[in-house]
């Protein structure tokens, strides 16, 4: 940890000598860039790998609904994917249960792909009102299983969502 943190300090320094430019390096696990709080549909970011993608929450409570869509990088474009499903493993008083959402394919999507999937189970959207629901969302994109972290919370205003992160498997 000290050799590394003498190495990243040298390398800036002869960066500098040598390039006559500033340079920055960011700690580990920092990015150089903003991080949104929410997504497009006003819905909550999980996060998929190490920001290769995120997954929005949108929780619509008067139809009782769930949608969740798959987004870039920078979680601000649909990426359709050509899953039959997506899978949300929750863990609900202690007790484990899955939820598969089905695809919604969006307008312009090729048949067979979707960005946006969904659920209308009574129980997950009971579930994510709950301080003490935890689980995972997995996603497959491009043949890669991504992880994000969910867990259950409520607060005073009309949308109640999730949001962690995890890195791929």
């Amino acid at each position: 940890m000290r050799f590394t943190r003498q190495f990243r300090a040298i390398v800036l320094v002869c960066g500098v000598a040598v390039g006559g430019m500033h340079v920055a390096a960011a700690p580990p696990g920092e990015h150089d860039h903003d991080h949104p709080t929410e997504g497009p549909h006003r819905g909550t970011l999980i996060e998929l790998g190490k920001e290769d993608y995120h997954a929005e929450l949108v929780h619509d409570e008067a139809a009782d609904a769930i949608t969740i869509h798959v987004l870039d990088s920078s979680a601000t474009k649909a990426v359709p994917i050509t899953a039959k499903q997506l899978t949300l493993n929750m863990r609900i008083d202690d007790k484990p249960r899955q939820f598969a959402l089905v695809p919604r394919p969006q307008d312009g999507e090729a048949t067979g792909s979707a960005s946006a999937f969904a659920t209308t189970d009574k129980e997950l959207c009971r579930a994510l009102h709950t301080p003490h629901a935890s689980g995972r969302l997995n996603v497959e994109i491009g043949g890669k299983i991504y992880v994000g972290k969910v867990r259950g919370h409520t607060h005073n205003h009309d949308h109640k969502h999730v949001h962690e992160r995890d890195h791929a498997r």
